[in-house]
């Protein structure tokens, strides 16, 4: 008999090959979590070589700067969340980057404010100042970037809770994790084009006699994020809308994709009734304060508090970490070389992302049992870094392969935390979710910073023996027992709040 399925009719769509527009908004996702990390580590590149000989910075300074991100950061984590599901993600993921954007520029005008404070007439009287002059240099400078870095840390706070909601209205629970972990290597690849690029850059201006050098790199890198808003403004849309509104659908996703798409929602003997019912639980938002009645809440909040603030030490110290004990500059062949071997290794965790979803073929075992086997899996490596000071002693690369292998553990551990709650949180509430893990993980992220410039100085000043290490090595190898046991406590502490896989319903 003659097929006569017309074209274009519903029957011919559903049998069309689908497309692949989720891995389109998945790429935007990744390039925005780049920009993001590459506005963060402008600072740490460039601080120690660049700026402090300006503003004759000490560690504590240095830290206090981002201790002060990380608990702006972590505040507003609590807030983004929310902004981000009531905004929703097109509009607020553009509020995000936006003011991102502009908080990163805002660093190049830190030294013209510090000058013109204080009556100077050029850097070179900075540079120049000593005793109490210096000080005040320090005192008011300091005061200048945090000032710039809350900005940072308030429009970096959407990233994550914009970026996690768009997974979960474009991917299927058991892709998620892989998705995730995709767009979250952008954190580890604008790590890894960092030191490649932000001190060349500061360098070339400086030679140029731009300012120093560091105030374009702030403002070349800034400025990426305006570009990335034009490509979210033209091609983002969510995949379809909810059937019951009348809403225009996405035309760059066919019924095929969305099928796909939306394969978690249906399962073929559900009645409309059971149907409509999914859809209104999963657009029904869970007030505020009731998410800390969860369990799960708190596990996705320990989880994060206590390994975030691992891999933000380790974004935030390793080039001052090559400078101080081994002696390499920032801008040297062989600093540049060992921190982009290091960020290289973390792009291992694309993998991690994937582990999951192997987990859960072969096994069938439910997304939570098998997100928590592969997080306690990824928990086991940084122990590694309980050997990597000592390692040190015998070469300098001991220490950045294991902590390139750490950090590969953390951003892998990080995909599936960000996925476990897509699986039990309804839609509407997830952004939310993200963003009080956000904040847990940003108060971990201030105690280590905060505490790690102090120890550095004091170490420094008091020439401080522990465990066979002296001076500035013996407090890293400090941090690095605490980063090294971080994720097994972390895990421990998810699993005993939440046991067993429970998704949580909204009546």
């Amino acid at each position: 008999m003659e097929n006569t399925t017309t074209i274009g009719s519903p029957a011919a769509q559903s049998q069309a090959k689908a497309t692949n527009f989720r891995w389109f908004i998945c790429a935007l996702l990744f390039f925005a979590t780049t920009v993001n990390y590459m506005d963060r580590q402008v600072l740490s590149l460039t601080w120690k070589d660049f700026i402090a000989p300006e503003f004759h910075w000490t560690d504590t300074n240095y830290a206090n700067i981002t201790a002060i991100f990380s608990i702006v950061y972590a505040v507003a984590n609590l807030f983004a969340g929310r902004f981000i599901d009531w905004m929703g993600t097109k509009k607020g993921y553009l509020w995000a980057i936006f003011i991102w954007s502009a908080g990163a520029c805002l660093h190049a005008l830190c030294g013209w404010a510090t000058e013109h404070t204080l009556g100077l007439h050029d850097a070179a009287q900075m540079v120049s100042a000593t005793g109490a002059v210096a000080s005040t240099i320090a005192i008011t400078s300091v005061y200048y970037f945090i000032a710039a870095r809350i900005v940072l840390g308030i429009g970096e706070a959407g990233n994550f809770p914009a970026a996690i909601k768009v997974t979960a209205e474009y991917f299927p629970k058991k892709d998620r994790a892989f998705s995730t972990s995709i767009f979250n290597a952008g954190s580890t690849v604008g790590a890894l084009i960092a030191p490649l690029s932000i001190p060349p850059l500061a360098r070339f201006f400086k030679d140029l006699g731009v300012g120093n050098g560091w105030e374009m790199a702030f403002i070349v890198i800034g400025g990426l994020g305006f570009i990335w808003m034009g490509f979210w403004m033209l091609y983002y849309k969510k995949p379809a809308e909810n059937p019951r509104v009348n809403a225009a659908e996405n035309p760059r996703v066919n019924a095929a994709e969305l099928a796909y798409i939306e394969q978690d929602n249906h399962t073929p003997d559900e009645t409309t009734r059971d149907k409509a019912e999914k859809e209104d639980s999963d657009s029904a938002s869970i007030p505020f304060l009731k998410c800390f009645l969860y369990p799960q809440t708190w596990a996705v909040f320990f989880g994060k508090f206590m390994t975030d603030g691992v891999w933000w030490f380790f974004l935030f110290w390793i080039p001052a970490y090559i400078s101080d004990v081994y002696g390499f500059s920032s801008d040297t062949h062989t600093a540049q070389m060992l921190i982009f071997v290091l960020y290289a290794l973390t792009m291992l965790s694309i993998y991690g992302g994937k582990l999951p979803t192997i987990i859960m073929e072969r096994t069938g075992k439910n997304p939570y049992s098998a997100r928590m086997q592969a997080m306690f899996i990824f928990a086991l490596f940084p122990l590694l870094a309980l050997f990597a000071q000592p390692l040190g002693e015998h070469s300098y690369w001991w220490p950045v392969i294991i902590i390139g292998l750490a950090g590969a553990a953390h951003q892998s551990w990080s995909a599936n935390i960000y996925s476990v709650v897509g699986d039990m949180f309804p839609k509407s509430t997830i952004a939310t979710i993200i963003g009080i893990g956000g904040m847990a993980g940003g108060i971990g992220s201030f105690l280590i910073n905060f505490f790690s410039g102090r120890l550095f100085d004091y170490a420094a000043e008091t020439n401080m023996q522990f465990m066979g290490f002296e001076g500035k090595a013996s407090g890293y190898f400090i941090i690095f027992c605490i980063c090294g046991v971080a994720y097994l406590v972390g895990w421990l502490i998810m699993k005993a709040l939440v046991p067993k896989y429970k998704i949580i319903k909204v009546d």
